[in-house]
């Protein structure tokens, strides 16, 4: 058997466990029923055995975690949730964090006995803070990319993948994307035929099309410090379909195009001309989401030359076509 083991924490994301062990039973039923042995144990472990609780209220019996391991683990996951604090969340009390600061150091002590260590969501930052990311690339959710950045500079945040793997260290992005992984892990234990029939029977993507970034409704994601910044965005929002130039951005704020390039990459981060084209990206998929006008009518009120510039505009930045974009999030 192949021994995999939940790591539960109080407030964890429910569906980033129940997903993915979803997947390893099924996979073990589509084992049967192709005359083979079912390959995945699966087991729910917190630091002191009893109920634990998900944000969402539900809550699972866990087992205690030992305090060394007998045997080695075949696959270790670590779900997200509002227990793993980041801005925005209420900072957890001292016993939360005592408790998650256990949970990190037990993973570090362990990790040498796990033959695979993954993560799903904001799991994957107790997989950096215990050290296991420092060097290699991981994925998160779309919404923390930009903090487990800022916090574990030495790892590669890969901000559009749906799950990514590095040797023994397999990361996924947001909640769903648990199942993406699992389904992954399940092709490389048993093969692709198993984990095409387990997709099959869950009614999920096999390879889902696309990365996160299609999921992302912050595509500009700016966080500028200078009230100006916000004044010029009102004002490039409603010009869109114009040609905007530095100079012309320059202007708004009295500026000369030099000063202006190097203002606004300070306090915004990113260079002007990205700025417009964010904006313009952004626009396009409120429109294509909320409304039934013609794709070549989007591209123009959004400064996109053609509906070919638009459609290589998304398949670049989201990896789906405007038009699959619209089947997936427009309002019906």
């Amino acid at each position: 058997m192949h021994p995999i083991w939940f790591l539960v924490f109080d407030r964890f994301q429910l569906l980033d466990v129940s997903g993915p062990l979803q997947v390893f039973s099924s996979a073990n039923e589509e084992l049967v029923l192709s005359g083979r042995e079912p390959l995945y144990q699966t087991s729910i472990h917190a630091l002191q055995a009893g109920p634990v609780r998900s944000s969402s209220g539900v809550e699972l019996v866990a087992g205690a975690l030992p305090r060394r391991l007998s045997r080695d683990i075949a696959s270790v996951l670590v779900p997200g949730g509002p227990g793993i604090w980041r801005p925005g969340l209420p900072t957890p009390d001292a016993l939360q964090a005592q408790r998650l600061d256990a949970l990190i150091a037990w993973v570090r002590r362990a990790a040498p006995r796990f033959s695979r260590i993954a993560s799903v969501c904001t799991g994957a930052f107790v997989l950096a803070r215990a050290g296991l990311l420092e060097g290699g690339s991981a994925v998160t959710h779309w919404a923390v990319c930009d903090q487990l950045a800022k916090e574990h500079p030495g790892v590669d945040v890969q901000r559009d993948a749906i799950y990514s793997r590095q040797g023994r260290v397999w990361t996924s992005a947001g909640v769903t994307a648990g199942i993406d992984m699992a389904l992954g892990m399940v092709e490389a234990d048993v093969g692709r035929e198993i984990a095409m029939s387990v997709a099959k029977k869950l009614v999920v993507f096999y390879k889902r099309p696309g990365g996160q970034s299609q999921f992302s409704s912050a595509l500009l994601a700016q966080t500028a410090d200078d009230a100006r910044i916000d004044t010029l965005h009102t004002w490039m929002g409603a010009r869109l379909h114009k040609a905007l130039s530095v100079a012309d951005m320059a202007e708004q704020l009295a500026m000369t195009p030099r000063t202006f390039a190097r203002f606004y990459q300070q306090h915004a981060g990113i260079t002007p001309a990205l700025a417009v084209a964010r904006m313009r990206l952004e626009k396009a998929c409120q429109l294509v989401e909320t409304s039934r006008q013609s794709l070549k009518s989007i591209a123009q009120q959004c400064g996109f030359n053609s509906e070919e510039v638009l459609r290589r505009a998304f398949v670049r930045h989201l990896h789906v076509s405007p038009t699959e974009y619209r089947e997936r999030f427009a309002a019906r």
